[in-house]
């Protein structure tokens, strides 16, 4: 016997609302057909008349007759409805839970189907609180169930108890179920789980490879993602595409071109991907070119390779193929994507068009803080400053990348006080520096020797939140440090640092040649070279100066020597100076004569410079006459040399020699200095 429920009690469930919502007139054919059957509703009409309904009120009109005649207790027919409610943009998912929460019996369909639609909108907890709900009723989860709840776990625990909970209800041999496990502790980054699962299940199918396969690739283990890719039975095209990204990640452009040209079909994401290999490894014309080809084959072109292209234009400079492709994109109507237009920006920017930029962050109607921080790093690298400061303080809100755009654009400009002050502004806002900033800001107080600050911002941003100190941010301590005189500070830093590059070591060693403490720069470049640290050209500056303060001449020959023969580092005309001053010095004036002489480049100034200061000092006239003719031939405006020349000339008592020179220094109209003076 069907019971059929009173008006009051479906007052109380539904509210009166409902009452009211189902005496309304609704469409005549629904009308006339529940009329017709005011005691009765059967499948047939419900099958016939829910999808036709087009307004709520519609729906309550047979939720209504399915409550009064009772057939809202017929589990199928309770399904369909709820089924209906949750597929239907018409109720909302709070009526459907209503709905649910009311009906007698419901089926493990309409359990599933209730926490699909909470998973659907990311309501995690609703799912799991559900799914306790089921596991105290009468029915148990099914294999359906399951992979809604795994889904719905946000923490590796949960996931792992409803895991155990999969093996004691015996779900392990399915396939759908497993694979849901497989993907979950991927998402977890527990590949080991992952594997086990996978290794575990008696069926794979290519789900299961695709999501061993992506948790492998998101924690980048190259080697062991490679072996899964090798030993899938059928690699499908996702799984090509998702391995070319991580190759191309991991700067392994070769293999991912491998995979690329071994697959036999080829979609717009693998194109995308081998492009964004090619651009993110600086591979920018093999970008471009592969590009040329993926619009020949007749791929279809997303933002997203654009954005590649783009940046690829920007980093060769390619002012017309740049500006051809944002002409693709707005042709084919792409160019509104907020990620492109920050690509665009940023490539007319370095095109110095700012122009374009403009026109682009005028039009939008979508922008971003990228957007608004990729303009002012625009108009700074232009040198469009007044525009950057106008623009930065017409933000609608600002980050950290705002403020250390506005900070590094005027120390590139050398407006270091101005930079100070930008940076004290942001202190005043509560926004906290990042290294990028804390690095400008260090070393415009280096430029500005303004120690006190220096120091502040070390004790104040790094000492006392424990920042780690990386290389960079190390040596441009260690460099403020040295030039505004705390060598000890300077040390303290160096000493303290777990990671040191070679800008680090130099940094040191320099610092300590220019605090006159020659012997112990070198004992700092041999610790160098026992850390296993190559050193660079600047390194061997430093050390070749070392030696020069210090006289030590044959230790100079050694590490000049070493610069080819074991590092392969071309001697620059810096290296050659240091030798033939530190040459000069010693009286070895013919050895560093021949020196310049070998040079495979063009001596400058200085190097002459120090030879002719040499032969002063030693008395070596004759020589000193050849390198100042010489210096003169180079540099015939320069007072010093036509001076130091006239000299020499006096001592050996050469007057016509002397008349010459003072004429020729009349003819090219050159003024000797006050303070010098002829001999």
């Amino acid at each position: 016997m069907v019971h059929t429920p009173s008006r009051s009690w479906v007052a109380s469930v539904f509210g009166k609302g409902l009452m009211k919502l189902a005496s309304r007139r609704i469409s005549m054919a629904i009308q006339s057909t529940l009329t017709a059957s005011r005691t009765s509703i059967n499948l047939s009409t419900l099958e016939t008349y829910l999808p036709k309904c087009q307004r709520l009120r519609q729906v309550n009109q047979i939720l209504s007759q399915m409550i009064f005649t009772g057939f809202i207790k017929d589990t199928y027919a309770a399904s369909r409805l709820h089924k209906y409610s949750i597929d239907s943009s018409l109720v909302s998912l709070d009526y459907s839970r209503q709905i649910f929460d009311h009906l007698t019996n419901p089926n493990a369909f309409t359990w599933n189907n209730m926490m699909r639609a909470y998973l659907d909108q990311s309501f995690h907890e609703d799912v799991i609180i559900l799914y306790k709900r089921m596991q105290s009723s009468c029915l148990s989860p099914d294999g359906y169930t399951y992979p809604l709840v795994i889904q719905a776990c946000d923490w590796p625990s949960a996931g792992k108890q409803i895991h155990g909970h999969v093996v004691r209800k015996g779900f392990l041999s399915d396939v759908y179920v497993n694979n849901t496990l497989i993907n979950m502790y991927a998402c977890f980054a527990d590949i080991a789980s992952a594997r086990q699962v996978f290794d575990e299940s008696p069926v794979v199918d290519s789900v299961s490879w695709n999501s061993l396969l992506a948790g492998y690739i998101q924690v980048g283990a190259v080697k062991e993602a490679k072996f899964v890719f090798d030993s899938m039975p059928e690699r499908n095209v996702i799984a090509s595409n998702s391995m070319i990204r991580l190759f191309g990640s991991c700067g392994l452009v070769t293999e991912a071109c491998q995979v690329f040209d071994e697959m036999g079909e080829k979609d717009m994401v693998s194109w995308s991907a081998l492009i964004s290999s090619f651009e993110q490894n600086g591979m920018y014309l093999d970008a471009l070119h592969m590009f040329k080809q993926m619009v020949t084959s007749g791929s279809s072109i997303d933002e997203i390779v654009i954005v590649s292209v783009v940046s690829a234009c920007a980093n060769l400079m390619a002012v017309d193929k740049g500006t051809s492709i944002h002409g693709l994109a707005l042709k084919i109507g792409i160019d509104s994507y907020v990620n492109l237009q920050n690509a665009s920006i940023h490539m007319y920017a370095a095109f110095d068009n700012m122009g374009a930029a403009e026109k682009i962050f005028s039009t939008s109607h979508h922008l971003d803080l990228i957007s608004w921080n990729s303009m002012i790093s625009g108009y700074m690298k232009c040198g469009l400053i007044d525009s950057a400061v106008a623009l930065f303080h017409s933000m609608p809100e600002k980050d950290v990348v705002s403020w250390s755009a506005m900070i590094s654009g005027h120390s590139q400009h050398c407006h270091y006080s101005e930079a100070l002050d930008f940076f004290q502004e942001m202190q005043q806002g509560n926004i906290r520096p990042d290294e990028t900033t804390l690095v400008t800001v260090i070393s415009a107080c280096t430029h500005l020797e303004a120690f006190h600050q220096g120091q502040s911002i070390h004790d104040f941003y790094i000492r006392r939140s424990g920042l780690r100190i990386n290389f960079i941010l190390g040596t441009t301590l260690i460099d403020m440090y040295m030039k505004c005189g705390s060598m000890e500070n300077a040390l303290d830093v160096f000493n303290g640092m777990e990671e040191k590059g070679v800008s680090t070591w130099n940094a040191i060693i320099l610092g300590l040649g220019s605090y006159g403490l020659a012997d112990r720069s070198l004992e700092m470049f041999a610790e160098m070279k026992r850390h296993g640290v190559p050193p660079n050209e600047i390194t061997f500056i430093g050390v070749l100066s070392s030696c020069r303060h210090m006289g030590l001449v044959n230790e100079a020959r050694y590490h000049f020597q070493t610069m080819d023969n074991e590092h392969k580092i071309q001697p620059n005309v810096k290296h050659y100076g240091c030798m033939v001053d530190l040459l000069g010095r010693a009286g070895l004036l013919k050895e560093a004569e021949e020196l310049i002489l070998s040079m495979p480049i063009a001596p400058d100034e200085a190097t002459w410079g120090a030879l002719l200061s040499a032969c002063e000092k030693y008395g070596d006239s004759e020589m000193g006459e050849r390198v100042g003719r010489k210096l003169i031939e180079l540099h015939p405006d320069h007072d010093g040399f036509h001076v130091e020349l006239s000299n020499m000339c006096a001592s050996k008592g050469q007057w016509n020699d002397v008349l010459k020179i003072r004429q020729k220094m009349t003819e090219v109209g050159v003024v000797k200095t006050a303070g010098s003076s002829f001999g």
